[in-house]
């Protein structure tokens, strides 16, 4: 018998003209927690659905368990011991947990009727099982993202489960849900249940997983136990290239400090500190730290009019302004790249080319987008090159896109107006390391040019490496203005956690 639970060999995917996979391989140990990196667009995702039967391989094969298979559709990689959980959770919002478990699978009496208590008793028992404190009779919308997430967990615990696939799991997690999520990780892996973790968090790979493998612009590139491969070097196998510096130089406090104020807003609700409002330079990128639910994302969505007012008054280039919308925040040059760019910061449907331009009428009606044809795909090419969008053509659906590019064109939409004030809400949520670093070096740039930057970030390191400022926020508050040394993670988290009065 081998040791592997999962042989793919030499497997390529063919999407018309595009090779997705060409002639890749994963092998994975019986019991081990196996890590799947690379950039955005390597193949990862795409090797997971051919595993999962969502996908037919072009060539290559499959041995599971010994055998080798080839599953027609994802129920037959499911009743093999294939669980998968995707980046987009499957669950149904307004369903109680326990009927998300049993959802397609429901037991019924003998007269046909649901029989609830015995689904409701049966998950409480498999919640309980794995350590997972959730009610089964909570409506799944009213679970946080990592309670949602050991839900779909949970729902993909078979008494055959023999391969867990997790594609980018911590990716909105804080860190105490992490370790909450690789608790249930262990208690699974004590099961001899193999777990594939794909993640682009890579101090994840190196906590979590045994061996990694690489996959780089659809090819294998190696694998190696984790404890024998170095950061740099994981990070030179993903992208080809050294990313010698992650962040680009900053500019001397003092100088920024000279730039004439773009933006001043009077928060409302008074704040810990003796400033009450937030000041923003041209040139200057201000960070926003503090936990998840601390009311970051509230506060600036206000700012543009999307939420409800946070701020007495808020004051544009020396004119005081009111913002009731976020078209009347674009008309004064305020834009924002959200934090969710699937459902907020772009039409998936829509082209490369018609999310690009999207923004660019100003105050024309957006019903007239797409009439200027040529003008249209000139600004659009630029953008993509600016920018380095993968891509075949301007015409993709973004819905096509690895998650990097679709974040670069979430962004790109905003640097065809005349904005010279642009929120980034997590800039770099669920991208690879490579495509990282050349936002960080975007973002740095406007800067240079004189735009004033706010980026609110759950990732310390980004916050630290690339904010000239940072006002940190607890409980809906602004607690804290940091600049220079004090800019470090210690200090940062004393604030976010209430550590320092």
């Amino acid at each position: 018998m081998s040791d592997y639970i999962l042989k793919l060999t030499n497997i390529s995917k063919h999407f018309g003209g595009v090779k997705a996979l060409d002639s890749v391989h994963l092998n994975v140990i019986k019991g081990e927690i196996h890590a799947l990196v690379g950039e955005n667009g390597a193949g990862k995702s795409t090797l997971m659905k051919v595993l999962s039967g969502v996908h037919q391989p072009t060539s290559g094969t499959i041995e599971f368990n010994n055998e080798f298979v080839k599953f027609s559709n994802p129920q037959q990689a499911r009743e093999a011991g294939i669980g998968i959980i995707y980046q987009e959770f499957s669950l149904i919002p307004d369903l109680k947990v326990y009927q998300n478990i049993f959802l397609g699978r429901e037991i019924k009496k003998k007269n046909g009727i649901l029989d609830s208590k015995k689904m409701i008793k049966i998950s409480q028992e498999k919640l309980n099982d794995l350590g997972v404190d959730i009610d089964p009779k909570e409506t799944i919308r009213n679970l946080s993202i990592a309670k949602q997430q050991f839900c779909e967990i949970v729902k993909a615990v078979t008494d055959d489960l023999k391969i867990l696939i997790l594609d980018e799991p911590t990716a909105t997690l804080t860190p105490g849900e992490v370790s909450q999520l690789f608790l249930l990780m262990r208690r699974l892996q004590a099961r001899d249940v193999s777990m594939i973790f794909i993640s682009h968090h890579l101090d994840d790979i190196y906590t979590i997983a045994e061996n990694v493998t690489v996959f780089r612009d659809g090819q294998f590139i190696g694998t190696s136990k984790v404890s024998d491969i170095e950061q740099d070097r994981l990070i030179n196998m993903m992208v080809g290239r050294t990313v010698e510096q992650e962040f680009p130089v900053k500019p001397n406090i003092s100088e920024v400090e000279k730039q004439p104020i773009c933006l001043e807003a009077e928060v409302q609700r008074l704040s810990k500190i003796e400033k009450q409002h937030i000041v923003l330079r041209k040139g200057e990128i201000l960070g926003v730290a503090g936990l998840v639910g601390a009311g970051r994302t509230e506060l600036f969505r206000s700012l543009i009019g999307a939420d409800k007012a946070y701020f007495k008054k808020i004051i544009k280039n020396g004119k005081e302004i009111k913002l009731r919308n976020p078209n009347e925040a674009l008309n004064y040059g305020i834009g924002l790249v959200p934090e969710d760019r699937k459902t907020q910061g772009l039409i998936l449907p829509f082209s490369i080319k018609d999310n690009i331009v999207i923004n660019s009428l100003g105050k024309e009606a957006k019903a007239k987008v797409f009439e200027n044809k040529s003008n249209n795909i000139k600004t659009s090419t630029t953008m993509v090159k600016k920018i380095n969008i993968k891509t075949p053509s301007i015409n993709q659906f973004v819905c096509n896109l690895s998650g990097g590019n679709q974040q670069k064109v979430a962004i790109a939409k905003w640097l065809t107006t005349d904005c010279d004030v642009i929120i980034f809400d997590e800039p770099t949520r669920g991208v690879d390391v490579g495509a990282k670093a050349e936002i960080y070096e975007l973002i740095r740039n406007l800067a240079k040019q004189g735009l004033a930057i706010i980026m609110i970030s759950s990732e310390m390191p980004e916050v630290v490496g690339l904010s000239d400022r940072v006002i940190t926020i607890k409980d809906d508050r602004i607690v804290a203005e940091l600049k220079g040394d004090e800019i470090n993670p210690e200090v940062i988290m004393s604030y976010a956690t209430g550590g320092v009065k």
